[in-house]
């Protein structure tokens, strides 16, 4: 595995293949009136650019009003990816849909770039909520969130306090703060200390005006993901670097936002979500201890619900048309009768 720089030549054979650079199955290549269409915007947040994409439903008539939901994308992810998909497949539901890179990453502004702190995912759902809710036809009153993996981590943790969103879901939902403390499935407990020193050290060094250190994945050989034993990590180095694969999507983050991560967690505070509440996660997926954690201390949550998709691992449900077609489905039901 190594760090590699952004191919251009691999940009514009994205950018060639989708005029809005999307790379999930069946995405918009051109707005067709009447249809379902993609809209890009940038917007401000805390001083920094924030690029997003609002998808609208077919038919949209910006004097009406429409429900609204908030997609918040996985580790590593960009708003090209699933989160995109997603969004457009509840835009064709009939709800206005936007999907936002997080600060930091993908075509967002924010320097050091892959910084990857919990305190700005979390302000990034409230920055889409910010601005999604000034946009033409969207009912405020009826606005939801969706987070996908790590995003729904923080789709958990901004809607302990964001009493704008109305309804709360999250689909295969990956606690960042347990995993990067933890290990995952609590395979690094015995290093927590050391990590959290070399995390300092990495701080250290970018404030003496030194090099920035990266942990996570930039690149990695077909024999390299082949040896990966986790469905998790094997799947999703698959969907990231070969077959959903974006210059602007990365597994790196900065060393020294493993200061924040680790002394963080998703469900703290958990029981401050007093909406409804669906979790959706695979029945096969091995990140599902996440998910039944939440779910279990979600205590005031109302109408609260754990959907298993049958057969579905972590990586499969951000992809699959079946696994899709079911999380879709259970979304849009959850959505219409609580928004």
């Amino acid at each position: 595995m190594s760090i590699v720089s952004t191919d251009n030549s691999f940009s514009q054979k994205v950018k060639k293949q989708n005029p809005f650079t999307l790379v999930y199955e069946g995405a918009i290549t051109e707005n067709v009136k009447g249809k379902v269409n993609i809209h890009p915007v940038t917007y401000k947040l805390n001083g920094i650019d924030i690029a997003a994409n609002v998808y609208t439903p077919a038919n949209y008539d910006p004097s009406k009003k429409y429900p609204t939901i908030t997609i918040a994308h996985p580790n590593g992810g960009i708003k090209e990816q699933t989160a995109g998909l997603y969004a457009q497949r509840l835009a064709e539901q009939g709800y206005i849909t936007i999907a936002a890179d997080a600060s930091y990453q993908g075509a967002s502004g924010g320097e050091p770039r892959h910084t990857d702190k919990p305190k700005y995912r979390t302000e990034d759902i409230h920055g889409m909520a910010d601005f999604i809710s000034q946009f033409p036809g969207v009912d405020a009153n009826r606005l939801g969130a969706l987070g996908i993996c790590g995003g729904g981590g923080y789709t958990l943790k901004a809607a302990q306090s964001d009493k704008r969103f109305k309804a709360v879901a999250t689909l295969s939902m990956f606690n960042s703060g347990e995993v990067r403390r933890n290990g995952f499935q609590n395979s690094q407990l015995k290093t927590i200390q050391d990590r959290l020193k070399t995390a300092s050290d990495a701080r250290a060094q970018e404030a003496a005006g030194g090099e920035i250190i990266f942990s996570g994945v930039a690149s990695i050989s077909d024999e390299e993901i082949a040896k990966t034993s986790t469905d998790l990590y094997r799947e999703g180095y698959e969907y990231y670097y070969r077959t959903h694969a974006h210059p602007n999507s990365t597994f790196l983050y900065t060393t020294s936002s493993l200061m924040d991560l680790m002394t963080w967690d998703a469900i703290n505070q958990i029981e401050l979500i007093n909406q409804p509440l669906l979790m959706i996660a695979g029945s096969k997926a091995d990140t599902k201890y996440m998910t039944d954690e939440a779910f279990a201390k979600a205590t005031n949550a109302k109408n609260k619900e754990l959907f298993l998709i049958e057969g579905a691992t972590h990586i499969q449900t951000y992809w699959k048309p079946e696994y899709v077609s079911q999380a879709v489905n259970k979304l849009v039901n959850f959505y219409q009768t609580n928004l």
